[in-house]
């Protein structure tokens, strides 16, 4: 199998690093790096943090520190992408597409496994594995947080592509 692109997730936290799961989820894979490799995600926050559950960010309306929070997690690029569920468990470290109620709803959105979560297995499009920096993720979700699971201070990313070597 070729060997596909990776991503660094960069915060205050230190870096996650991402290896996808192209067999798995190739119209997320793509998405998600498409969107990376335009800087879509640069400045965004991680704006839904649940202690033993996971870390969520990927919204565009987020990245206005002066607006309010009331927004935040209710954006996206634009379109949605089709459903690619799979046999990939929510396990601690996984990488998912956030959506709405509509299963073929994800758009930009996506959450860390920060704990085992199978409950979501087959329910969400696994498309990545954090191959690196999980410490960092443990800090995210441990960050102090409003009554809706906003962290306090912002924590942006940035998402850097690692392409593949010929």
């Amino acid at each position: 199998m070729a060997e596909t692109a990776r991503a660094v997730i960069e915060t205050k936290f230190g870096e996650i690093e991402l290896t996808f799961l192209p067999d798995k989820a190739p119209g997320h894979v793509k998405n998600f790096l498409d969107l990376a490799r335009k800087g879509f995600y640069d400045g965004t926050k991680f704006h839904r943090v649940i202690k033993n559950f996971m870390i969520q960010g990927g919204c565009p309306n987020t990245k206005d520190a002066k607006s309010g929070k009331s927004m935040h997690g209710t954006g996206g690029p634009g379109y949605t992408i089709k459903a690619e569920f799979n046999d990939t468990s929510h396990r601690r470290g996984v990488v998912s597409m956030a959506r709405a109620q509509d299963p073929n709803s994800a758009g930009s959105q996506f959450f860390i496994c920060v704990a085992d979560s199978t409950f979501l297995d087959r329910q969400y499009s696994a498309f990545a594995q954090v191959t690196r920096g999980m410490d960092v993720a443990d800090k995210i979700v441990g960050a102090p947080r409003d009554g809706r699971d906003n962290p306090n201070e912002r924590v942006e990313m940035k998402v850097r592509v690692i392409e593949p070597t010929a």
